[in-house]
């Protein structure tokens, strides 16, 4: 219990008044023989007789009538014995008039020698009662319908407000059923409900429903409703009382709110701009309009600006050039509209201008009339369709997002008899909002997307060429726009000797860092190998450089990171040899590929497979494998062969299959192989490289041992001379001749045997002088006065390019020529036996 108060204020937890309040009871101290002991204030203001005038005195002249004595007595009697009594009874004040008091008396308690009680009183205030004409009055004109139904479901009662909801009048209504007066509600679900309270006796309660009445028959309204049986005193249910309440207002902002929140899962579930403006079209057809257009800004649709309106320079137009991206109607065919979609639209509804796009708030239009002049002096035709469709409500709302006007969104009402009010503005305020943010996520991401594809594409070979050693043929597919641009590329290098080098390789990520890093491993795999690298080394320097970019990167920081980091890639490189028919391969973590023999026999080469680039540590295995006229060879990234199923083994067996079955034109091959295994748009970039092998025949090479004699030099280059005239390559016999000589020249004074010299007639003519010296050759400057040092540098003024590569055996330095004008191709063998003594 709480303690008292020092300073006597009544604590907070029971003020005066409340109902288990008794500080302002009157109390009194009355002894066993009826002698007022004690009086208190609040005594005195209850009876108004002061202290003096009752203390020591009877208490008998304060009831206001005697007493039965019995049952005083009996009071006394049951509070000696230790218990209290509560009741009521009548007192009299000063002033002569009975007071009704509840009376309360305690259990005795002594005082002195005396047995004394504690009594307390409260006046009782007499309770309002109500007749019942204020209760008839009250039931009629509560704000709340009221009905009674007998057992037939017949009215037998109803107060005004329930015959204003309907619109019937009462006489009309007494003695018959619902469903006979008031069709457009749900009369039958509404009588099935009074049957179940009938058979249940049960109540049912808040039973919401939509419909139309003569009140209003317009408009569709909803009404909340509550049935409860009526029982007489035999417990038995005589009626059904329903009471209705109109609802259409909480209906109404409930049903726009759900709209609102479904939108969130209906627009926006592409990334393409035009689909997105579709996507607002449908779903707001016939939730909320009957005509929907949505009309989008023409940078917004395309790609060839960032999408702002208005222009940063220059004024802006009086009606800035839309497109109309989607349009949705409630009517077949949208004939209500004056534009399809694709065209080019200026419609900004009247009076509106341009700054209703820029910075105006939706405008609502209640009464459409065609007849305004502003409508028909801006467009007549609309006009026109105005009247013909019924269009007779409309709500324009400008589609902005971040700052960026994007469009304008017009919704219509033409079937639906009710007018957009102002709820129905922030329905579209908010419906429009949203779709604007995904309409600019889609433009922004359409714009990376083409520009990462665009990228992409001019990082990769305009045109891929295998000269004679080769027929080439490729096919890129990028990834679905919602993957996002891939990593993916393949290129054909032409190297010495005729031999040409292939590769295919795949860069994890999608976007524009892919892509950007895509072309940096494309341009290391070109200048790796023009230095004549073979595969297992030339992707091991891959690896070195993969992994220096990635430390470098992560060295400048967060920022660098984000946008061109390496995570990693795959490659596959090969150099095939039409001389001898002989393909040279290694693979770092990319898929092997596939070899189609000429009588369609398909197999994947068993090649090492090698870590990803950008690990380190680790080594990279070559493998030679030799490759008949004509056969298929076929390089591809994952993408081609994961299929649905993500199982690279079966992919591959269908990739196999495909190659094995289908022949013709190599062109056509590769892009029916990718629409075949890859029917649908794929979440990874596709890429395949397909080749076609020819072999340089005998008649194209000549070569011969060289002794390791100065005097041999004179009779090689005779035999040049004749193999040139051989070839009917009378131009180049004097550039040969210097070649030549000089080549051999360098390997007998420099290099170790054996020495052996080879032509090579493909695109271009190629003189090759093989040693097995490691040593690499230097081109040198020899100054005027030195007699010799000039060799290596009139090569290569002569020719169109030289260079060396080593083998196993040694190096080979080669000078490739152009060959001026197309001859014929005589094939006759090279001069045979040993070479002439000089």
């Amino acid at each position: 219990m709480e303690p008292a108060r020092q300073d006597g204020a009544v604590p907070p937890a029971v003020r005066p008044g409340d109902l288990f309040d008794a500080s302002t009871d009157a109390t009194a101290v009355i002894s066993e023989h009826g002698v007022v002991v004690g009086w208190t204030r609040c005594a005195t203001a209850l009876l108004g007789h002061p202290e003096r005038e009752v203390v020591g005195r009877s208490a008998a002249p304060l009831l206001a009538m005697p007493e039965d004595p019995a049952r005083l007595a009996g009071i006394v009697e049951r509070c000696r014995t230790g218990n209290a009594w509560s009741g009521r009874i009548a007192v009299r004040h000063r002033d002569g008039r009975a007071l009704d008091v509840e009376l309360r008396v305690s259990a005795s308690f002594r005082v002195g020698a005396d047995t004394c009680f504690l009594v307390s009183a409260r006046e009782r205030h007499r309770q309002w009662t109500m007749g019942q004409s204020v209760l008839d009055g009250f039931l009629t004109r509560a704000p709340v319908g009221m009905a009674v139904m007998d057992r037939e479901l017949r009215y037998v009662w109803l107060n005004d407000t329930l015959e204003h909801f309907g619109g019937v009048p009462r006489e009309e209504r007494l003695g018959r059923r619902l469903s006979e007066l008031l069709p457009g509600l749900q009369a039958q679900a509404l009588e099935a409900l009074m049957r179940k309270v009938f058979a249940s006796g049960l109540p049912v309660t808040d039973y919401e429903y939509e419909g139309w009445s003569w009140a209003d028959p317009h408009r569709r309204r909803a009404y909340s409703t509550s049935f409860f049986p009526l029982v007489d005193a035999d417990a038995t249910i005589t009626g059904v009382c329903y009471m209705v309440q109109d609802v259409t207002e909480r209906w109404h902002a409930r049903q726009l709110l759900t709209l609102v929140n479904e939108a969130g899962t209906s627009i926006g579930r592409t990334l393409d701009v035009a689909a997105t403006a579709q996507e607002l079209a449908d779903f707001a057809v016939p939730r909320f309009a009957d005509f929907v257009v949505v009309d989008l800004l023409e940078p917004v649709l395309g790609t060839e600006s960032d999408g702002t309106w208005p222009p940063d320079t220059g004024p802006a137009p009086a009606r800035p050039p839309m497109c109309r991206a989607a349009m949705r109607s409630a009517r077949e065919g949208c004939p209500e509209a004056v534009a399809q979609v694709g065209d080019t639209v200026d419609f900004v509804p009247p009076p509106c201008d341009a700054n209703l796009l820029i910075d105006g708030e939706p405008l609502l239009v209640p009464v459409l009339d065609p007849a305004d002049e502003q409508w028909i002096s801006r467009s007549p035709l609309r006009a026109e369709r105005i009247r013909q469709y019924g269009l007779h409500s409309l709500i324009a709302a400008p589609m902005r997002a971040r700052n960026t006007v994007l469009g304008l969104t017009t919704f219509v009402r033409t079937l639906n008899p009710v007018s957009f009010g102002s709820d129905d503005v922030l329905v579209a305020r908010e419906l429009v909002a949203r779709a604007a943010v995904c309409v600019d996520n889609a433009r922004r991401y359409t714009r990376e997307h083409t520009a990462a594809v665009t990228l992409q594409r001019s990082l990769l070979p305009p045109t891929l060429t295998g000269g004679t050693a080769l027929e080439v043929a490729s096919a890129y597919l990028p990834a679905d726009p919602s993957g996002g641009v891939g990593g993916d590329w393949f290129d054909v290098i032409p190297l010495s000797g005729a031999r040409v080098g292939l590769v295919v390789g795949d860069v994890v990520g999608h976007g524009i860092a892919a892509a950007a890093s895509m072309g940096r491993l494309r341009t290391a795999v070109q200048t790796l190998a023009e230095m004549e690298m073979p595969p297992d080394e030339l992707l091991a320097h891959l690896d070195d450089l993969v992994l220096r970019l990635s430390d470098e990167e992560a060295a400048a920081g967060t920022a660098a990171r984000s946008t061109t980091t390496f995570i990693g890639a795959t490659c596959l490189y090969a150099v095939y040899d039409p001389v001898g028919r002989r393909c040279t391969m290694a693979r770092a973590g990319h898929p092997p590929p596939v070899v189609v023999t000429p009588d369609g026999e398909a197999c994947f080469p068993d090649i090492p497979a090698g870590p990803p680039l950008g690990l380190g540590g680790m080594s990279f295995e070559a493998t030679e494998i030799e490759l008949a006229e004509n056969s298929l060879f076929g390089l591809y990234t994952d993408g081609l062969i994961e299929g649905p199923d993500r199982d690279v083994e079966r992919g591959m067996a269908r990739l196999g299959a495909v190659l094995a079955r289908t022949g013709g034109d190599l062109d056509t091959l590769c892009t029916s192989t990718v629409r075949q295994l890859v029917p649908v748009p794929q979440p990874d970039d596709i890429a395949l490289l397909l080749t076609r092998t020819h072999a340089l025949g005998a008649g194209r090479v000549a070569s011969w041992d060289v002794p390791p004699d100065p005097a041999a030099v004179g009779g090689l280059r005779a035999r040049a001379t004749r193999q040139m005239r051989d070839w009917g390559l009378e131009e180049l016999v004097p550039t040969t001749e210097l070649v030549v000589s000089e080549l051999v020249t360098n390997a007998i004074r420099y290099a170790a045997p054996p020495i052996r010299l080879r032509l090579l007639r493909d695109a271009h003519l190629t003189c090759e002088v093989s040693d097995a010296s490691s040593t690499a050759p230097r081109l040198r400057h020899a100054r005027s006065t030195d007699e010799g040092g000039r060799g290596l540098f009139l090569v290569a003024q002569l020719a169109l390019r030289w260079g060396a590569r080593y083998t196993d055996q040694g190096k080979i330095i080669w000078a490739e020529q152009d060959i001026p004008d197309p001859v014929l191709d005589p094939v006759p063998d090279p001069l045979p036996g040993p070479l002439p003594d000089p």
